[in-house]
């Protein structure tokens, strides 16, 4: 096996293997995602893909098969949604029903895992697939020296669950969790002092309200919202040696298809060091 090392991104090249067998992903150091993340002028952006697919045809979202096809192409934070089973399993699904992106229908909490195994998973199109809804579990696993996570936990899921989930599969070195106000932020926290939370920030007051509650900037990689924030945002985080994440997700995106690609390395230079984008592809080329 030969390592090549260029731009923060680790490529394994495996003698014979057909072109999909190659594996890009950022290499994390041995003080895990905290020093990782850590802000430093010069980085070349990371590129978060919302919710792993769907809007690639024949790559449903949440889907493992999706996040494997993705991870194959390029380095990778894969944002995924989690929610509960009728029996308290962690799977990955964004809605509260089955029936956008499954062949199923009716409410997820009211089907058991093994009903919702009978269904396949539908791309943003429409188009069926023969892929299932895959457990927190299995992706957790799956993900190792791959990808990193960012989890967003929905609403009637107990965090308590998630990180118990990251800590028993070893998955604390290469997952955030997704957190909308400081005191999740705090529980999560609580839960597990070492692990990396995607917290919103949006002005300065937000910032000062997590750093009330005990949250350390090691521990924060601030969501700067859907629209680029101001300059002075970005400097007073990075200041702090706090990275940001620009949800390019939705206008954004828009923008870009409009206006050309060339807008994902404006948002770049404006202070914007990761991308949350449903077009992982057209920004890994324009930023790399």
């Amino acid at each position: 096996m030969k390592l090549l090392f260029a731009f923060g991104i680790t490529i394994c090249f495996i003698a014979g293997c057909a072109p999909k067998a190659i594996i890009s992903s950022y290499r994390i150091p041995p003080g895990g995602l905290s020093a990782f993340f850590n802000y430093a002028p010069g980085k070349t952006p990371m590129i978060s893909f919302h919710r792993g697919g769907g809007d690639i045809k024949g790559y449903p979202e949440n889907c493992l098969e999706s996040f494997a096809y993705a991870a194959e192409k390029l380095p990778l934070i894969i944002e995924c949604d989690i929610d509960l089973t009728r029996d308290s399993v962690l799977v990955m699904m964004h809605d509260q029903t089955l029936d956008r992106t499954t062949t199923g229908t009716g409410k997820l909490i009211a089907k058991t895992y093994n009903e919702i195994q009978q269904y396949r998973l539908e791309d943003n199109f429409g188009n069926q697939t023969d892929f299932k809804v895959p457990t927190l579990e299995q992706v957790l696993r799956w993900g190792k020296d791959k990808v990193i996570y960012g989890l967003d936990v929905k609403r009637n899921v107990p965090f308590a669950r998630v990180v118990e989930m990251v800590q028993r599969t070893g998955a604390t070195d290469y997952s955030m969790v997704i957190v909308y106000n400081a005191t999740d932020a705090a529980t999560v926290h609580r839960l597990d002092p070492n692990l990396m939370m995607s917290v919103t920030i949006m002005k300065e007051e937000d910032y000062h309200r997590l750093h009330n509650l005990g949250i350390p900037d090691r521990n924060m990689i601030a969501f700067v919202g859907v629209k680029e924030p101001s300059p002075e945002l970005y400097r007073f985080l990075h200041a702090k040696g706090i990275s940001c994440i620009l949800g390019t997700l939705g206008n954004l995106d828009k923008q870009a298809v409009a206006k050309g690609d060339t807008l994902y390395k404006k948002f770049a230079q404006n202070g914007a060091d990761i991308m949350s984008t449903d077009r992982p592809f057209e920004v890994f080329q324009a930023v790399k």
